[in-house]
């Protein structure tokens, strides 16, 4: 091969790599950049969403909600509710949240709003608590209390069995299987409410009648969904509940599975939980 046709060749590789160089540094120049804030607000992490679900259930209720929460980034848990007590259930969810660094977002469905409104009291890491058709008692009250003031079918859904462990006795409620579609689950086709009734953990009868000592919305921003087809829960308590509580409300076409039924609608609440949150830590 010819000198000048040698030296033409390596001008030519020359010219296409620093082309190809210069092709490079453009591409990191113009690549979008990646946003360096959480949505939970300006400055600082997300905050954990804490789930806690409700009687006759388990944290699997929640997976539709949890799908959706942590494509937009969010560290969510989603806790096993023991379903023993008011007072042993919110002290153990209580533990939970010690465990956790950071701000937190602690949502309940269900008897999971009384347990969330006892445990997040005293703690200041709780920024907001949201409540998807759920109980929301004060001071001296209780599920059964509330429910003598507002009715639901829930009254000839459930019935009693005795149990004994580790030598304490008490007494568990189970859903009647033939209830469950049509009080628990009416929005749901009738197979998954089926697997829900063939799945559900009891719930003793101290977790409705023990009395509430404390009231975390009291002194916590809350948000709420109010369930107009709820039949487990009045939709009437609930909105008295959401009021009193000067709750962000939003009412929906849904039974009292919510959070299966509607996960969409029930994850943007506690996303706009999540976003307030973010906010309030920053102005503090």
């Amino acid at each position: 091969m010819a000198a000048s046709a040698v030296h033409g060749i390596r001008r030519r590789t020359r010219r296409l790599h620093l082309s190809a160089a210069g092709c490079a540094v453009a591409a990191l120049c113009t690549a979008p950049a990646t946003p360096a804030l959480a949505d939970g607000g300006a400055g600082g992490a997300k905050p954990t969403i804490v789930l806690v679900h409700g009687a006759f259930a388990d944290g699997s209720s929640w997976n539709r909600v949890i799908k959706r929460l942590e494509r937009r980034g969010y560290t969510v848990m989603a806790p096993a509710n023991p379903l023993r007590g008011l007072y042993s259930d919110s002290a153990y969810i209580a533990s939970v949240l010690k465990s956790i660094k950071g701000p937190i977002v602690l949502a309940g469905h269900s008897y999971g709003g009384a347990v969330i409104s006892t445990a997040a009291a005293g703690n200041p890491q709780v920024k907001s608590l949201v409540y998807i058709s759920a109980l929301m008692p004060d001071v001296g009250e209780s599920g059964m209390s509330l429910s003598a003031r507002f009715p639901s079918a829930l009254g000839t859904a459930t019935t009693s069995v005795p149990y004994q462990a580790d030598g304490v006795s008490g007494t568990d409620l189970y859903l009647k299987r033939d209830k469950v579609h049509p009080v628990f689950a009416a929005c749901l086709p009738a197979s998954e409410a089926n697997l829900l009734a063939v799945t559900q953990r009891p719930a003793a009868t101290t977790a409705f009648s023990e009395k509430a000592k404390v009231a975390a919305w009291k002194n916590i921003p809350s948000w709420a969904l109010v369930g107009r087809q709820d039949m487990t829960i009045n939709p009437d308590q609930e909105r008295f509940e959401a009021k009193r509580a000067h709750s962000h409300t939003v009412e929906i076409n849904t039974c009292h599975v919510s959070l299966i039924a509607r996960p969409d609608t029930v994850a943007d609440l506690v996303l706009q939980a999540a976003t307030a949150a973010g906010g309030l830590r920053n102005r503090r």
